[in-house]
């Protein structure tokens, strides 16, 4: 957890800051801020958990800064530090519900107390967000979306352990487990055309229900809309399911689901149904070739229900499988994952290694895809392929780069260093220009308001990611360099001007003149008038 102190008497912050063992209590890190303002902007680069103030300060009071924390975030905790015993204090700190009301200078063992219980509220509240049941409830919520999810990720072939598969079916409620299944693969015909802007994901969820009522005699079910728009069913047989023919059952199944949409939603289907394999391992390959026969066997024939024959008839011909898999290329390209693009690339290379080393087609079909994947990613990024790659797009342009698999691997590992490499100075740059424009603004408005979140807006930024890149970008914190600009503008007046201490203060936007010089003492040991004699 993390807490703020704020106090305009700077001696009193860095007491409490220092010397008290909050770590026993939890908390990580102590801020420090000498006014309200001052709190609000570390407030908005940090996760403040619990704050602790004065009433009585400069510019807003420690009521009327709970009063913002309270809109900003209700679970924020505060606690109120006054010297004075005032009732409309204590009566305004608990409407908007402080922690704790305390008097200057408070018991050690009354403030501990209050952070205490501060800790003790936010880890109950937290908890009960985080509770197991609240999470169960939400889950529930979800199933339908997780499962369909999951099956379209076991299409798409994407590899997991075998405990992992297990875990997940678990936790989506499945009964299936690894081992025998069937597929089948339902077109729904042109009748349904009519429900396409409207109604279409009704009469999907009720084909779904009715397969899972007529198949749930004999076998667990498992279905979702996959991507080509066929409703996919993973049909495992129960335990009780009569041991004989068994595909027979299947078969039968999808005829009376056929007569059953006809009669009630009165429209037909088309059914291919897949020879029994090994869940999870075959189930993409099995996939493939279901959809090999919607387009080669049934085509735009209507109200079949056929079974896909053996994967090694001479219509299956072998397809790549890394390639397609997720996490697919363009994806990681996209995120900046550039290890996960690397190691990509190699599991594609290495299918072409182990089962296409003698197909030309099989590298050409990998190479068209990586550098398809590249052009995507140069031209969302705004860039040529050809600028990113430079001499190596001579390769591509005239297909050398396809020619063998040891070629390929060349061309593709140098060309994914060249767009990380490229990008990457992009990314600097942008920094900078960031940077630029916060340092430019600011110069030119340190008497407004120049806070994180006025910076923020400035650029069109997020606080905390403005905060992070600033950091990176400078070795220094927006504030911090907010701050510094501000004194060493006052300096400069100071030696270099005529003008009165409170102009100065106003024109580097100090509004309090006082607080001005408590704070140019603090950070030179001497008052501005001082300085300046």
């Amino acid at each position: 957890m993390q807490m703020i102190i704020v106090d305009d008497e700077a001696h009193w912050v860095d007491n409490l800051s220092t010397t008290k063992p909050w770590h026993t209590l939890g908390i990580e890190q102590v801020h420090k801020a000498y006014s309200a303002q001052e709190a609000l902007r570390i407030m908005e680069a940090y996760p403040i958990d619990i704050v602790i103030s004065d009433v009585l300060m400069p510019e807003m009071t420690g009521i009327e800064l709970i009063e913002i924390i309270r809109k900003r975030d209700k679970k924020t905790k505060c606690i109120i530090l006054s010297g004075y015993s005032d009732f409309e204090y204590t009566k305004e700190a608990l409407r908007h519900q402080a922690v704790d009301y305390l008097l200057k200078p408070p018991m050690d063992d009354e403030l501990l107390g209050a952070v205490k219980a501060a800790v003790a509220q936010l880890e109950e509240e937290w908890g009960s967000i985080s509770s197991y049941e609240r999470i169960e409830s939400t889950l529930r919520e979800n199933l339908p979306l997780l499962r369909g999810q999951l099956l379209l990720n076991a299409l798409r072939g994407e590899r997991l352990e075998a405990d992992e598969w297990t875990r997940k079916l678990e936790s989506c409620g499945l009964p299936i487990r690894s081992g025998e299944c069937a597929l089948l693969l339902v077109r729904m015909e042109e009748e349904f055309g009519k429900y396409r802007n409207k109604g279409q994901h009704l009469m999907e969820y009720a084909i779904i229900n009715m397969t899972e009522e007529l198949f749930g005699e004999f076998a667990y079910v498992w279905g979702v809309k996959e991507e080509h728009g066929y409703l996919a069913f993973l049909v495992q047989y129960k335990e009780a399911a009569p041991s004989g023919n068994r595909e027979s059952l299947l078969e039968k199944a999808a005829m009376q689901l056929q007569a059953k949409v006809k009669q009630y939603l009165k429209g037909s289907l088309s059914i291919v149904m897949t020879e029994p394999f090994e869940f999870p391992e075959r189930l993409p390959e099995r996939y493939r070739h279901a959809l090999a026969y919607f387009r080669q066997i049934v085509g735009d024939e209507r109200e079949f229900v056929i079974r896909a024959g053996e994967l090694e008839s001479p219509m299956s011909s072998g397809a790549l499988d890394a390639v397609y898999a997720p996490p697919v290329l363009k994806s990681l390209l996209e995120a900046g994952r550039w290890e996960s693009a690397e190691q990509k690339l190699g599991e594609i290379l290495a299918e072409l290694d182990d089962r296409w080393s003698d197909s030309w087609e099989h590298c050409l079909e990998a190479g068209y895809h990586i550098a398809s994947d590249f052009a995507h990613y140069a031209h969302r990024s705004g860039h040529s392929l050809a600028g990113l790659l430079g001499a190596d797009i001579e390769l591509l342009q005239g297909g050398e780069a396809f020619s063998t698999i040891g070629k390929l691997r060349n061309w593709a590992y140098g060309a994914l260093g060249k767009l990380k490499e490229g990008t990457s100075n992009e990314v600097k740059d942008i920094r900078s220009v960031y940077v630029r424009k916060i340092q430019s603004f600011v110069e030119a408005n340190l008497h407004l308001d120049v806070s994180l979140r006025a910076l923020a807006d400035h650029v069109n930024l997020h606080p905390t990611h403005l905060s992070k890149l600033y950091k990176i970008e400078t070795g220094e914190g927006v504030s911090d360099f907010v701050f510094r600009l501000r004194m060493e503008t006052a300096c400069h007046k100071l030696k270099t001007t005529d003008k009165k201490v409170y102009e100065i203060s106003a024109e580097i936007g100090y509004l309090d003149p006082a607080y001005f010089i408590k704070v140019f003492k603090r950070q030179y040991g001497t008052t501005p008038q001082e300085f300046r004699e």
